[in-house]
């Protein structure tokens, strides 16, 4: 309990101060944990409104699955999607980027989904048909659903949930049998083996038969040199791995009686383990190659591809071969950073490429429980430091009555039931002592009226803080990952530009680890305007970098052209610029709906008679901007460039190189110049630090000269090149994202 206040009438020497009691100190503790949670818990969660086309589903404890698009000259040489620079159409920016089917693309079509997962792709007429497990997060259970491709992958159109039974379903295995199409989903809930028929593919099913009265799991049937097989995993048998032994059965048909392999169960024989199916076996160069995964794995990817040496019905070998694939190196910013665990590949005649798509997780298993278990747990340790600090600053006496444990006095009828309870409350009595002797030892230890007490308490509240806002980054702070949006359910990448030299290497070091691993980071460009370059391995990455050395060191360098930058769109950032990656990933997407603008973080507004430079806060108090700063904007640097460097633009590159100064004022004049409509976007940050101010290297770190500087190159440019006094409103777009 705690100790009540001294009455307010009990006798005070005049002299003396009036005492706040430890219980104050410990409430306002207390409520400076909780303002501190409810303020990081905010800062954590949803920091603007969310888009229409929000990309983020409900969480599943089974993890994120998405589906992604690769292409290749053969099965063992696959490349993402958008290694192949392919675009969907103008406004979505190119190239297109996985994920190219997610659980959001899914809900879109009316279905509700948590995860998509082991796609199987069918090609018929001019369509490539992709086949999917989706989890419904109302019932808990897995549905198949479809979606359809036009253009060789760029672009899905969904069709939703085909296939819904009473039980779960997945892995639906799609092949044709004499002009039919059949499924073979996994059923293994329902403890068979099902065969469906399409009746109007691909939207309508019907049950054909049960192919095995067993449970099997990621089942496939395939044609091999005359005679069908169908390989698949019994989990539930006795021993059962769940990297799963593999089974096998023989036919003449699909729909005919299946024959048993002569030594089944029969796993992987080249090295003694065992890898369920993942994924649709194919034939290359002659072999047949089967694709299996090592189920139960929380990082990496598990996919192994075997080529099958022997398949008769009394033998059957296989060994692993390499299969290279290059491994996320974004982490949790990568669709498919922390697994992988399915594969289905296709020739496709139309590309005379090979084509696959993959599913991939960003979060292990079951990562939501255990963020929210290790949240707990930072929660309950700060809750028992809150009462070991009351009871050290006497704020907190507990003390337990003895007369709790005192016997009943009144007569028992049982006399052993009577001796059982007098024992129970002498156990309980001691106890109880003990407890309190630990209080006596606890309580009043600490002095808060001296400087070395209240020196120990701020720092118990200091280490109570920090806990708490561990226990709030588990539970509130989501699953780490700083992922894209998409626009009309596509993804997308951009490239990065900085320009810098060589008294900001330290800067540019920190800014290649941290922006490498945005999630639509194509490649970092580093335009080097002055001494000694950095060698490659200087430079941690997650993506490729490259250094374009300068002839000359000027500002107009920052929009030269460049035949090598892969994307349409460019991020122009400054090097001692950092933020956090979904500021950037906002931006591409605010870029991606008015790509013919300048989408940048920093607003401007220029006005008077003579035109003024002015910052951010008197632009807000005007209510407007009509430039925002180059050093952090996206661009298409196709049209960025092209204008600057056209022979209109020579008197004002002249002038750039005359000041060192006003190249991001120029690039805005001449949008203001092209177009009669709106040129520039903002995006407010949610944090963004300057670098600058700590290396003491930035050339406008004298900001009244630097503007002075700047107000003249607006006097010129106006000459030159127009008014640049339309003016767009914050908070303007509906988004929030301009506030």
């Amino acid at each position: 309990h705690l100790q009540p206040p001294m009455s307010s009438s009990s006798p005070r020497p005049a002299t003396q101060r009036r005492r706040l009691h430890p219980a104050a100190y410990l409430s306002a503790a207390a409520t400076l944990l909780a303002l501190v949670a409810a303020a990081f818990s905010r800062a954590l969660g949803p920091r603007f409104p969310s888009p229409p086309d929000a990309r983020r589903c409900r969480p599943d404890p089974d993890g994120s699955w998405s589906a992604g698009v690769f292409l290749g000259d053969s099965p063992f040489a696959l490349k993402p999607i958008e290694h192949w620079g392919i675009s969907a159409d103008a406004g979505a920016a190119w190239p297109v980027a996985n994920p190219a089917v997610t659980c959001a693309d899914v809900a879109q079509s009316g279905s509700p989904s948590s995860f998509v997962a082991s796609p199987f792709l069918f090609l018929q007429g001019g369509g490539i048909y992709m086949f999917f497990e989706t989890k419904n997060p109302v019932t808990s259970q897995g549905d198949i659903a479809a979606a359809v491709s036009k253009d060789a992958g760029a672009t899905w159109q969904q069709l939703g949930v085909v296939l819904d039974e009473e039980w779960h379903l997945s892995y639906p295995y799609v092949f044709s049998y004499n002009s039919k199409v059949y499924m073979m989903p996994e059923s293994s809930k329902n403890g068979d083996l099902r065969l469906y028929r399409a009746l109007d593919f691909p939207l309508k099913w019907t049950l054909e038969k049960v192919l095995l009265e067993k449970p099997l799991v990621d089942s496939v049937i395939i044609n091999f040199r005359g005679s069908y097989w169908l390989i698949g995993s019994d989990l539930s048998s006795y021993g059962a791995k769940q990297n799963g032994e593999l089974s096998i059965w023989y036919s003449s048909s699909p729909l005919a009686p299946w024959n048993p392999h002569r030594h089944n169960t029969i796993g992987s024989m080249d090295n003694g383990s065992s890898f369920r199916n993942g994924g649709r076996p194919f034939v290359y160069d002659g072999d047949l190659y089967r694709i299996g995964k090592q189920s139960g794995g929380v990082s990496g990817h598990s996919i192994k591809v075997f080529r099958v040496e022997i398949l008769t019905a009394n033998e059957y070998k296989e060994i692993e071969v390499p299969f290279v694939f290059d491994k996320p190196r974004k982490g949790r910013n990568a669709w498919n950073g922390a697994r992988s665990h399915h594969l289905d590949v296709q020739w496709l005649p139309s590309s005379q490429l090979w084509i696959g798509v993959m599913d991939g997780d960003r979060v292990s298993s079951n990562d939501s429980v255990h963020r929210l278990t290790i949240g707990y747990m930072f929660y309950g340790v700060t809750l028992l430091l809150v009462l070991l600090l009351g009871g050290l600053i006497g704020a907190i006496r507990c003390t337990i009555p003895l007369r709790w444990c005192v016997p009943h006095t009144e007569k028992r009828d049982d006399f052993f039931h009577s001796k059982q309870q007098f024992f129970l409350k002498y156990k309980l009595s001691s106890l109880f002592s003990s407890l309190n002797k630990l209080g006596s030892l606890l309580g009043g230890r600490i002095n808060y009226r001296t400087w070395k007490g209240r020196v120990y308490v701020v720092l118990v509240i200091l280490v109570l803080i920090f806990l708490t806002c561990l226990g709030t980054h588990c539970i509130y702070g989501g699953n780490g990952a700083e992922e894209p949006y998409p626009i009309k359910g596509r993804y997308s990448q951009f490239t990065l530009l900085t320009m810098t030299y060589d008294a900001r290497l330290w800067n540019l070091k920190m800014f290649v680890e941290h922006y490498s691993k945005c999630a639509s980071v194509r490649e970092i460009v580093v335009i080097w305007n002055k001494g000694r370059p950095p060698v490659q391995n200087e430079l941690k990455s997650a993506v490729p970098v490259r250094v374009r050395v300068e002839d000359k060191n000027t500002l107009n360098n920052r929009f030269n052209m460049d035949e090598k930058i892969k994307t349409r769109a460019v991020m122009e950032l400054d090097d001692d610029i950092m933020m956090p990656c979904d500021d950037l990933e906002r931006g591409f997407k605010v870029w991606r709906e008015h790509p013919d603008r300048i989408v940048g973080y920093y607003p401007r507004l220029a006005e008077g008679t003579p035109l003024e430079y002015r910052n951010e806060r008197y632009a807000r108090q005007q209510g407007g901007y009509n430039m925002v700063l180059t050093g952090a904007a996206f661009m298409d640097h196709g049209l960025a460039f092209e204008r600057y460097w056209s022979k209109k633009a020579e008197v004002g590159r002249k002038m750039v190189d005359s000041f060192f100064n006003c190249e991001d004022v120029l690039l805005n004049f001449l949008f203001a110049n092209a177009s009669s409509m709106s040129t520039v976007e903002y995006v407010k940050p949610a944090w963004a630090i300057d670098m600058s101010k700590f290396s003491g290297v930035a050339i406008s770190r004298n900001t009244q000269a630097h503007y002075h500087v700047r107000s003249k190159c607006l006097a010129k440019f106006s000459e030159v090149y127009g008014n640049l006094t339309a003016k767009r409103l914050f908070s303007s777009r509906g988004d929030g994202w301009d506030v």
